[in-house]
């Protein structure tokens, strides 16, 4: 049975970025995915936009703001092929959301201006996914068409299917968590759609209004922009469409008459949308992609150690009552690990928390609290725990 000092399950703009910051202190790391290559999932569905949140100072837009400005430079500095510096040009939907942008000035993170009928910040930019995520994890060792089915631990592995050991083993698998076994864990799929245009209208900027449009590129007498997302939210079984978290190479099958019907209306509502930013002329839609986003309860990314609830209420009962408890007293799975709800934001928030992620694991450095797993354990906890 072949051993690794680190195994990543999923192969996203997470699972890749992790890769990256763990190769510092090994060669030997496995990258695996269900799907036949990296970046096929909600990554490859995802716009990868980078811009500012606005709004009042709080913890979560505090971690955007870190994460941004983490992440632009990362990719400016280390892969530039991939890195599209745009500016972004965020225009209000009503005379409302021009009276809130205004409350926000106070509080802005980054410079910005006045341009066309909107506010303009020069940090604004794009990603290329698929080529990032290539670049990310070269010189990995990769597992594709690879289904985890089980994890278990044995003489201090981690056991994949009976196969494969890691030492230390990172769950990046998005809306999926079907190998997390812990009712406190839960995500939301959202679930988005990013169409690429050919059209003879030149984009300068990226834009963001009730969509988000990307700066074009030429290709041959045209130009091409992405155009996204919608927000999905099923609340019935999806599992007869190709809105379906175990389907593998989800934009590579041929989709059912039932998902084209959503994402033929998701085209129509994305067009719309985007020409009450710009009028562009002469639109070809040329490739659509789906993908679902994982977003966690309090919007907050969910990183970190497991906390094993079985047997953290068994040495402590008490906390079933919502009574204090230290986090370094709760019993976690050991080496078991998680980098995961980074909802919308993924191309920001993924290589500021991989960095971290990493060295607390190998230096034992701090990680910011509020995006640990404790918090949704013990929230859970005070809430279920005398039902349990």
């Amino acid at each position: 049975m072949k051993k690794y000092d680190y195994i990543i399950i999923g192969s996203g703009i997470v699972g890749c970025s992790l890769a990256y910051f763990l190769k510092k202190y090994s060669n030997n790391i496995l990258l695996i995915d269900k799907n036949s290559d990296v970046c096929l999932g909600a990554s490859g569905a995802a716009g990868a936009f980078l811009s500012p949140l606005l709004g009042i100072d709080n913890s979560f837009k505090t971690l955007v703001a870190n994460a941004l400005k983490f992440s632009t430079k990362f990719y400016e500095e280390n892969f530039p092929q991939s890195f599209v510096k745009s500016g972004t040009i965020r225009i209000p939907k009503n005379k409302a959301d021009e009276d809130k942008f205004n409350n926000y000035i106070p509080y802005m993170d980054f410079p910005f201006e006045k341009k066309e009928n909107g506010y303009y910040f020069e940090i604004g930019s794009t990603v290329k996914p698929e080529i990032l995520c290539k670049e990310l994890s070269n010189g990995i060792e990769k597992l594709f068409n690879y289904d985890v089915k089980t994890i278990n631990q044995s003489e201090n592995y981690w056991i994949l299917n009976g196969e494969i050991k890691a030492n230390k083993l990172f769950l990046c698998t998005g809306a999926n968590i079907s190998l997390i076994n812990e009712d406190y864990f839960k995500l939301r799929a959202v679930w988005g759609q990013k169409i690429d245009i050919l059209t003879t209208t030149k984009v300068l900027y990226n834009y963001h209004k009730e969509c988000s449009i990307s700066k074009s590129v030429k290709e041959n007498e045209k130009y091409r922009s992405s155009i996204g997302a919608t927000h999905n939210r099923f609340d019935q079984d999806m599992s007869d469409s190709s809105y379906n978290l175990n389907l593998k190479d989800i934009n590579f099958i041929s989709h059912n008459e039932k998902t084209l019907k959503i994402m033929n209306n998701d085209t129509k509502k994305l067009l719309e949308k985007a020409n009450d930013i710009l009028e562009l002329e002469n639109v070809e839609v040329v490739d659509i992609k789906i993908g679902a986003r994982a977003s966690s309860i309090d919007y907050f990314p969910m990183v970190g150690n497991l906390i094993d609830s079985k047997n953290s209420f068994k040495s402590y009962p008490h906390i079933k009552n919502g009574a204090f408890i230290k986090d370094e007293q709760l019993i976690l799975y050991e080496n078991l690990y998680t980098l995961n709800g980074v909802g919308g934001r993924g191309f920001v928030l993924a290589p500021y928390l991989a960095n971290i992620l990493s060295e607390f694991v190998v230096n034992g450095e701090e990680m910011p609290k509020e995006v640990l797993n404790y918090r949704l354990f013990k929230r859970w906890a005070k809430k279920e725990g005398k039902r349990l």
